[in-house]
């Protein structure tokens, strides 16, 4: 599986055939192909665990005495995850997976996405239903995170510290645009 991660994070799943994978495993093409059936069922079993650890790591952020320091915590959980990670990220949420054309890959994505936002949610405390246009501004800051650290990760010129306070600053300002602020 990691081997299926890794080389998915370096080239689309077009590009990767099972030989690859089998070959990077150390382990026959019959071998993957007896666990894992076809090179699709591969592909949604890598994507798939890489979505499930990242979700488990944010599901543990522990609540904070302030929002401020809950999400700074979440933050921090996915920023880490991406590092300790890379492969598993950059494959769930730099490829086609994240935009290809819907599908198991599309719904993982998604799916990681909205646990992102419902902490984001929680985290400011904000009543239910949610403004419509904090929903789109959270939203936005989501995708503007996962673009964000995928770039941190491709050059590696900021400090991963200075990356997850940028990303704070960054979803305090779209908050600020539209006439809410981070709860401290």
């Amino acid at each position: 599986m990691e081997a299926a991660l890794d080389l998915l994070s370096q080239r689309g799943p077009d590009e990767v055939s099972v030989d690859d994978v089998a070959q990077a495993a150390g382990a026959s093409r019959a071998l993957v192909y007896h666990y894992f059936g076809t090179k699709q069922e591969l592909y949604a079993a890598a994507l798939s665990k890489a979505a499930a650890e990242l979700t488990r790591r944010l599901a543990q952020v522990e609540p904070g005495d302030t929002p401020l320091e809950r999400l700074d915590r979440a933050v921090r959980a996915f920023v880490e995850f991406a590092e300790a990670h890379s492969a598993g990220f950059v494959a769930l949420l730099g490829g086609s997976a994240a935009y290809g054309s819907g599908g198991e890959s599309a719904e993982l994505v998604h799916s990681v996405e909205d646990t992102v936002y419902e902490l984001l949610v929680e985290g400011l405390e904000e009543p239910t239903p949610v403004d419509p246009l904090v929903r789109m501004t959270l939203k936005c800051w989501v995708a503007a995170a996962e673009t964000g650290v995928l770039d941190w990760l491709k050059h590696r010129d900021m400090e991963r510290q200075e990356i997850e306070q940028q990303l704070i600053i960054q979803l305090g300002a779209l908050l600020m645009a539209i006439g809410h602020e981070l709860p401290v």
